[in-house]
């Protein structure tokens, strides 16, 4: 016999779990969005300002430093605003960092409608792009932390991976709606402008997002990081990551309590401490040998692949930036399935016999030459991917911000020398030597990561970090 009572009381249990459930990955798809849109900014604000350069150099009488200068901006804007913005993140809590890093993004980008044509627009410009740098690695150390620390183990490595495949999106797009609206008549203002329209939608849509679990169990606020858990997480294993957490935090306290001292705060010291030099050595060491000799191609893309015999345009160019997205879609499709070292590891060995052939083969036909930047391009881009990945996974949670936000900005040392240095490398030593200088690059990173490098496949943070950072 069927009770009523019962069934009604059983119905009502189902429609809440099921309520809660959907409310708890509503809350996830939300952050992973602004996150990824977030990053998507990122790309657009670096790429819109290529379509317009012509008519900016034309109305403002631009000679060739000052361009350098307006193109340096966001470079040096990283370099600065990455590990500060780590800093202030481990300090100050992931939630309303993250809401003032696009707040900066907003007023940035609204000021670039009022950029004047005297004198002073230079100055204006470079402030301007600097300051969006400085947001830019913002996104880095804020946005990576707090998703990592929201997502579930099994899909973390899928969605930190996303972004860059937003960053990608984001750049080209910018591209294509700069060259639309240029050749429409827009003025160039009003271009680069366009991204205050998704700087302010995202604003309005990170407001009322959460304080991480993990951030507020590292301040000894632990009843809170409950109850934004119970509230916000729906994984199983995530659950059980930030128990895991709290019970570690409660042996700090017990062991500090012992000793009478404090538990120490996060710290750009703490990074080289006998603890965690290792964890430092490896992201910030992995993501500079990734990124310097993929800079130096991609942005010269034409001019090597020319001394090489074979023309650029968009047989080399696009060729080498289409196959750097598919390098990375694969990597996020097989992050989470095949794990992070074999995605890591193996590629980096490739890219350095790629480019050590490129360099030591001067008379290699140039269809060869052709197919192994591709190859580059492809294999590098695939591991570079790890670079959002593991720096946000390593970390404990206490210095999760400012470790990634360290290796940011060191990393941002390498793309400044790949950019930079490699004019001056083919005009001095020549395009061969050149290459063999980006193989040992690439060589090292190769080193540093079949040394350190872990595989966090499917495990929890409190697991990694324990793991990793001894």
């Amino acid at each position: 016999m069927i009770h009523p009572a019962r069934t009604t009381d059983s119905a009502e249990t189902s429609v809440s779990k099921e309520t809660n459930a959907k409310f708890k990955r509503r809350f996830m798809v939300r952050l992973v969005a602004v996150f990824i849109g977030g990053m998507f900014l990122d790309g657009y604000i670096l790429g819109i300002i290529g379509p317009v350069t012509g008519p900016m150099r034309s109305e403002l009488q631009l000679d060739e430093l000052s361009l350098g200068l307006i193109a340096a901006g966001p470079l040096v804007g990283i370099f600065v605003g990455s590990p500060l913005a780590g800093w202030a993140t481990d300090k100050f809590g992931r939630k309303p960092m993250f809401l003032l890093d696009m707040g900066l993004f907003l007023i940035a980008s609204g000021a670039q409608f009022f950029i004047t044509s005297g004198d002073g627009a230079v100055i204006q410009l470079v402030a301007i792009r600097f300051l969006m740098g400085v947001a830019i690695g913002g996104e880095y150390s804020i946005g990576g932390p707090l998703l990592s620390e929201f997502s579930p183990p099994k899909l973390r490595g899928r969605l930190l991976g996303l972004t860059l495949i937003a960053w990608y999106v984001g750049f080209m797009m910018a591209f294509i709606i700069g060259t639309l609206l240029h050749d429409a008549g827009t003025p160039w203002r009003l271009v680069i402008g366009t991204s205050t329209i998704l700087a302010l939608v995202l604003f309005v849509a990170r407001l009322g997002l959460p304080e991480s679990p993990s951030w507020l169990i590292t301040k000894g606020r632990r009843k809170e990081a409950l109850a934004i858990a119970h509230r916000y997480v729906e994984s199983p294993q995530m659950h059980d990551s930030i128990t895991e957490e709290i019970n570690l935090r409660m042996v700090q306290e017990s062991q500090a309590a012992q000793g009478r001292t404090k538990i120490k705060a996060a710290s750009i010291g703490m990074l080289f401490s006998r603890q965690y030099w290792r964890t430092t050595l490896f992201t910030a060491g992995f993501w500079f040998c990734a990124v310097t000799p993929y800079f130096a191609i991609a942005t010269f893309a034409d001019d090597v692949l020319n001394q090489f015999g074979f023309g650029g345009g968009w047989t080399g160019g696009v060729g080498l930036s289409a196959l750097a997205a598919a390098g990375v879609v694969t990597t996020v499709l097989l992050i989470d399935k095949l794990g992070r070292r074999i995605l890591t590891v193996p590629g980096q060995w490739l890219c350095a016999g790629i480019l050590l052939v490129i360099g030591v083969w001067a008379d290699a036909p140039a269809i060869l030459v052709l197919v192994l930047f591709l190859a580059f391009s492809f294999f590098n881009a695939g591991y570079t991917t790890m670079t959002q990945v593991y720096p946000a996974e390593v970390f404990p949670g206490h210095l999760r911000g400012i470790g990634m936000g360290f290796s940011a900005a060191f990393s941002r040392i390498g793309a400044a020398l790949g950019t930079f240095a490699l004019p001056w490398a083919i005009s001095n030593i020549g395009m061969g030597p050149s290459m063999v200088v980006a193989a040992a690059v690439a060589l090292l990173g190769a080193v540093l990561s079949q040394w350190l490098a872990p595989e966090t496949k499917g495990r929890t943070l409190a697991e990694i970090s324990a793991d990793f950072s001894h």
